[in-house]
């Protein structure tokens, strides 16, 4: 007879170690990722930033780009066929379920500014707050300050140029960093008209960095209700116009995943993020009419050319309130820049990966 068979307790006690080890195992796996992604990391391992973005720019090539394609031939069949704002009987995605921010800032995340209005997602800020100097340019104040107030709070080494026409000043947010806030009452469109005799003197970005003799700009926020559009096309179009050198690229982000549905096209863009609120909507001072979904859709695939990914999204709620409309089109977006040599695509080769 075996030595379990002449002890019995001994037999009882391994079924029931063997029943409590199986628990155990079966509970850490509900604590775990219920859908793990085979290309991470594992947690807590310790990988470059770099490595980090062409991974989630591996993903989000094969997952956001090619689901939108096919996202648009279920409901179009073709771009010009999608309607972004369909009544309730003749469908039920609108605008933003095409263009999810599917993209992951690679360092911490934090809401800068107020609650609700007036506040931005902002990617990475512990790497600006080392810097001794930083560009914030902030398009759009409207007597509301504390985006810009909380990021001169926090990184010292940073300064604020602000623009809007419709206003006189910042808002008092500012009052104790005015001599690190500078502001004008310009417009932002997308060519340079600034004449002595201009009731509105309109500037281009490129313009703007040119006079204020800035090659790069840290954080870029912008709010001009509808006119981000044109203003912004213009200043893609001229660096996507813009060739690389063959011999060298310009940025280690500067690679075609397998699959891709497009490459990387032009110089990268002089911004490390983007922060924006989006108004898709018809009106008669702007030229085109973004609403439609071919123009956005347009609009949306330069950006993403020339390395511009989303990383977050926040409808704007208040406006959809207050007016009574029953289309909720302004929306927050935060994009971060994977293209170029900037902090938050170098990195720290020893950072945990975010999990």
């Amino acid at each position: 007879m075996s030595f379990l068979g002449r002890n019995p307790r001994y037999a009882l006690a391994l079924l029931a170690l063997l029943f409590f080890t199986s628990i155990l195992l079966f509970n850490s796996n509900l604590r775990g990722d219920p859908w793990p992604n085979p290309h991470s990391p594992p947690r807590w391992s310790r990988v470059s930033t770099i490595d980090f973005l062409r991974q989630a720019e591996s993903g989000y090539q094969e997952n956001v780009i090619r689901g939108r394609q096919d996202l648009i031939r279920r409901h179009g069949p073709t771009a010009s066929k999608v309607n972004p704002w369909p009544l309730k009987e003749w469908g039920y995605y609108t605008l933003w379920d095409f263009f999810i921010p599917g993209f992951q800032c690679p360092h911490r995340t934090a809401r800068v500014g107020t609650m609700g209005d007036g506040g931005k997602w902002v990617c990475g800020l512990e790497h600006i707050q080392r810097k001794k100097k930083c560009v914030i340019y902030s398009f759009g104040i409207n007597g509301e300050s504390s985006f810009e107030a909380e990021l001169l709070e926090k990184a010292p080494g940073c300064e604020v140029w602000g623009y809007d026409f419709s206003v006189t000043g910042w808002g008092p947010e500012l009052d104790s960093y005015s001599h690190r806030a500078h502001f004008e009452p310009w417009a932002l469109g997308p060519v340079d008209n600034h004449g002595a005799n201009m009731n509105v003197k309109m500037w281009s970005l490129r313009g703007l960095m040119e006079h204020n003799g800035h090659d790069f700009i840290d954080i870029l926020k912008v709010d001009i209700e509808g006119a981000e559009f044109a203003s912004l096309e213009s200043f893609f179009n001229f660096f996507e116009s813009q060739s690389r050198p063959t011999s060298s690229p310009e940025s280690p982000m500067d690679f075609t995943p397998a699959g891709a549905r497009y490459d990387f096209s032009g110089q990268p863009l002089p911004i490390g993020q983007l922060q924006i609120e989006l108004h898709p909507r018809e009106s008669e001072e702007i030229s085109r009419d973004y609403s439609t979904f071919p123009a956005f859709l347009s609009w949306w695939e330069k950006m993403e050319r020339l390395g511009l990914r989303p990383f977050w999204t926040e409808p704007n709620l208040v406006y959809v309130h207050l007016t009574g409309t029953k289309r909720p089109d302004l929306t927050e977006y935060s994009f971060i820049n994977i293209r170029g040599n900037h902090e938050l695509i170098i990195g720290d080769a020893n950072e945990l990966s975010p999990q």
